[in-house]
């Protein structure tokens, strides 16, 4: 149920106006007849009917207050829908029983108009109840703004003229300023390195799983994470005109196309509301003329007031109510229910890969030693001492390698970074250090460039012990699998579903996960706007397309995805961005989401045709279409087939299960 004048309200207020509505609501429906019909619990007294006009239209100014509102909306946009018909509803109800009431006490004392109070009063009721449901199931959006303001320091070092540095706040930093960054520091802002060498972890915003190295020249993004060197950085963008801006904009534009998406409700609503409208007004035209303008006059109410839609407000929340509860045990949070509508629909998903597809952690895959005096244990060893007070990702996995082996490590003395290209460090008085190919090579130092290429192939990151001139060993690291990665490929593939993977991470790497994966069709190198534009692409090619990713960098797809859906162990802007949340940060759970989203789907078809249905029949039969062979629909019977179509559609909802 979209409720568009209701979109901003809190669960606080929200709960607020349901109970006081329903405190109000009671004295109406124990001293007011349903549509006609006096019910044994029915009570009067001298001045009731006063006390029901006056809680009437506190109901109908402060309950129907959203509503109202919803439908201006609606109707500003050309698109009426359940907010429209609920406010065709609740009016008319208040504004003829008004007329009733006015009738019976000023002008004709002997003439008993029904009036529909109590109609106004349930309907205001269940509507704000089936919202309350909607809301509590479905958890509120984050702010990505915020969270992306988080990704920045509070302030950054300016480099002054005199050589000294003022700390100025974030807010006030311009272009064209330097500013120092620290080992370990976040970068506040775009910029372009004007002195210093430092390895930049840019995971959080590319996606790139290894830390990239950095030296005069070369472009840094605000927000990503400093390594052992310091940076001097000229700021070549602040504010609006930084890439986190940016992508916070790519976000904030693809979740405004998004929220135009009509649900199955709105839908439904909009062809009723046009249907009772229509039948009303022609049962007035033609009554009027046969019986006079009272009756035209009541049947045009009758049909207005039975195409309320109570089991149709609720038919959608209790689904939804009962689906992300078994979501929630099956380790996935809902947070936009339109997402479960279309889960069925979904034939591509595009796939992160580091976070996603794979651990994003590097993981040691070789040791090899070029040294008759050195074992591949002797070669893990003296590396992990050179890396033992390291928090670079190589390191990590380095120090994860020994562990595993229970190999005892003494940490190296004197380690120094070599800026760009490793350490070096002191091992029971020898030097040793670690470097890169690159490295070997500016030293024109011979190495085994066969075993080189054959890891690097496989999309590892190779790094090698040097002794003087001498190298020892190597050790090569890629990122892994996730184990039930393959589980999740074969499972689309089974559904019909394509899958494609999405990665900032370069070519090479990209196409060895792709290849171990079955050869799915990938994109490497992707940034935060190519991601968001792939997406869009094949949305007006007529694909259906889920996003799934960890990544600020994927917060863009993400939000521009038919269906988000984010890793539970992911940033909080990709989280906030996303529809669903897998908790378990287990791929395998996006099938159970698109299994659960099309027994949703199921449940909500049969639950709108429940709703429907009854306004289906009831609105021809209250025009009094088959009055000709003497069926006319009483409001009374109107009324009891309406709650039990109400009563059906909660059965149904709490019937749905995930096989």
């Amino acid at each position: 149920m979209t409720m568009p004048g209701m979109s901003s309200m809190s669960m606080r207020g929200l709960k607020k106006r349901f109970w006081i509505s329903l405190i109000a609501a009671i004295p109406v429906f124990i001293l007011s007849p349903l549509m006609g019909l006096h019910l044994p619990f029915e009570i009067t007294f001298p001045g009731s009917d006063w006390l029901v006009l006056i809680l009437a239209t506190f109901l109908y100014g402060y309950g129907g207050q959203p509503f109202l509102k919803g439908a201006i909306s609606e109707l500003k946009a050309k698109t009426p829908a359940m907010m429209t018909l609920i406010a065709m509803g609740i009016t008319v109800s208040y504004v003829y029983s008004v007329y009733a009431f006015i009738e019976t006490h000023f002008i004709d004392p002997n003439r008993m108009t029904m009036t529909f109070f109590w109609e106004l009063a349930s309907l205001i009721v269940i509507m704000l109840l089936g919202h309350w449901i909607e809301m509590n199931a479905v958890m509120n959006a984050g702010d990505v703004m915020s969270k992306m303001a988080a990704l920045l320091p509070g302030s950054a070092h300016v480099l002054q003229a005199d050589g000294k540095t003022c700390d100025v706040a974030l807010s006030k930093l311009k272009t064209g300023e330097r500013v120092i960054v620290q080992a370990g520091e976040k970068i506040p802002a775009d910029g372009r390195v004007t002195a210093g060498v430092s390895a930049v972890n840019e995971s959080l915003v590319t996606g790139e799983a290894k830390a990239v190295e950095k030296q005069a020249g070369d472009v840094v993004i605000g927000g990503a994470v400093n390594g052992d060197g310091v940076l001097t950085i000229r700021v070549t963008g602040t504010g609006e005109s930084g890439y986190l801006a940016q992508v916070t904009k790519l976000v904030s534009d693809a979740q405004a196309d998004k929220s135009q998406a009509e649900t199955m409700a709105d839908q439904v609503s909009r062809w009723l509301f046009f249907a009772a409208l229509l039948i009303g007004l022609v049962a007035f035209f033609v009554w009027t003329g046969l019986s006079g303008l009272s009756t035209g006059l009541e049947r045009l109410v009758a049909v207005l007031v039975i195409a309320c839609p109570h089991a149709l407000g609720l038919a959608i929340p209790l689904v939804v109510s009962r689906s992300t509860s078994l979501a929630a045990k099956n380790g996935l949070l809902i947070r936009d229910r339109q997402a479960l509508e279309n889960a069925g629909k979904i034939d591509m998903i595009f796939v992160d890969k580091t976070g996603t597809l794979t651990e994003g952690k590097f993981k040691v895959d070789s040791v090899k030693t070029f040294s008759s005096d050195h074992r591949e244990a002797d070669v893990l060893k003296l590396f992990a001492a050179l890396e033992a007070r390291s928090n670079h990702p190589l390191a990590a996995g380095v120090l994860a390698e020994v562990k595993a082996r229970k190999i005892a490590v003494t940490a190296a003395a004197n380690v120094k970074t070599l800026q760009g290209v490793g350490l070096q460090g002191t091992i029971a008085g020898k030097t040793y250090a670690i470097v890169t190919a690159h490295e070997l090579n500016e030293r024109q130092i011979a190495f085994d460039q066969a075993s080189f290429d054959e890891s690097a192939a496989a999309g590892d990151t190779v790094s090698f012990l040097l002794q003087g001139k001498t190298v020892l060993g190597s050790i090569a690291q890629g990122d892994q699998l996730k184990p039930d990665a393959m589980a999740l490929i074969d499972g689309l593939r089974q559904a019909g579903i394509e899958p494609v993977m999405l990665t900032g991470d370069n070519q090479t790497a990209a196409g060895v996960i792709a290849h171990r994966l079955g050869d799915i069709r990938y994109y490497a190198e992707q940034r935060p706007e190519d991601k968001a534009a792939r997406i869009q692409h094949e949305q007006k090619a007529g694909h259906r397309v889920a996003m799934v990713g960890d990544g600020v960098n994927d917060a863009p797809a993400l939000a521009r995805a038919d269906i988000g859906l984010a890793i539970g162990a992911g940033t909080d802007v990709a989280i906030d961005s996303a529809d669903v949340i897998l908790v378990k940060s287990d791929p395998r759970d996006i099938l159970t989401f698109l299994k659960l989203g099309r027994a949703t789907t199921r449940k909500m078809i049969q639950n709108l045709w429940w709703g429907a249905g009854y306004n289906i029949l009831a609105i021809p039969l209250a025009a009094g279409i088959l009055v000709g062979v003497g069926i006319v629909l009483d409001p009374a019977v109107g009324a009891l087939v309406m709650s039990l179509s109400t009563v059906i559609v909660a059965v149904n909802a709490m019937r749905l299960k995930l096989r």
